[in-house]
C-alpha cells in the first residue's frame, strides 16, 4: 500500500470515529432534560456571559479591568475573523446535515458550516485570558467551558474535531494575546 492510500485509510478511520463520537454524544439529547440543559448552556455560550464579564471588568477593576476587557475583546475579534474565514474555506457541513441518519439537530445553528466550533474557540480563549489574571476562577470557568464544548456535540452542531480545533485556536489566541501585551510593555498595576 502506497503512502497516499495509507493516508486515505487513516483519514477515513478518523472521519468515522469523528462521526461515531458525535452520534454518541448527540444520542443523549433524546432525553428532554439533557437537551434543555445543553440548549441553555449553548445560548450562554453565544456570548452573553462573556460580554457581561467584559462590561463588568472596568467597573470592578478600574484601569486593570479595562485592560483585561480590551484583551478579551481583541482576542474575540481575532477569533471571530479566524473562525469565519476558516468556516468559509473549509465548507464542512454540520453533522446533522451529512449524517442525518445518525445525528439530529437539536438547536438551530448560528451559521452554516461546522469547522471550527466558534463557541468553543471563544469559551477557551476567554477562560485562558481570565485564568491568567484570576486563577482562582478556574473552578468556575473550566467546567463552564467544557459544558459549552460538549453542548456543541450533544446538540448535533459540531463533530468532536470541530470542537478540538476551536479549543486549540482559542488557546493559541489567548496565549498570543498575553505575548502581544508583553511585547507592547502593557502590564497591570
Amino acid at each position: 500500500m502506497g503512502a497516499s492510500a495509507m493516508l486515505g485509510t487513516v483519514v477515513r478511520k478518523l472521519d468515522s470515529a469523528d462521526v461515531n463520537l458525535c452520534a454518541l454524544f448527540n444520542g443523549y439529547s433524546r432525553l428532554l432534560p439533557v437537551r434543555q440543559t445543553f440548549r441553555a448552556i449553548s445560548r450562554l455560550g453565544d456570548g452573553i456571559i462573556w460580554y457581561c464579564m467584559m462590561a463588568m471588568m472596568p467597573l470592578i477593576g478600574g484601569h486593570n479591568g479595562l485592560v483585561i476587557a480590551l484583551q478579551m475583546a481583541g482576542t474575540a475579534l481575532v477569533g471571530l475573523l479566524i473562525y469565519k474565514v476558516t468556516k468559509t474555506l473549509s465548507e464542512r457541513e454540520r453533522p446533522y446535515i451529512n449524517h442525518a441518519d445518525q445525528v439530529a439537530c437539536e438547536m438551530p445553528p448560528l451559521d452554516r458550516y461546522s469547522f471550527p466550533s466558534g463557541h468553543t474557540l471563544h469559551a477557551v480563549s476567554f477562560t485562558v485570558v481570565l485564568y491568567g489574571y484570576f486563577p482562582a476562577m478556574l473552578w468556575i470557568l473550566l467546567p463552564f467551558t467544557l459544558l459549552i464544548a460538549l453542548s456543541r456535540m450533544v446538540l448535533g452542531l459540531h463533530y468532536p474535531s470541530d470542537v478540538l480545533a476551536g479549543a486549540a485556536i482559542g488557546a493559541l489566541l489567548a496565549v498570543g494575546s498575553f505575548e502581544l501585551l508583553a511585547t507592547l510593555g502593557i502590564t497591570l498595576h
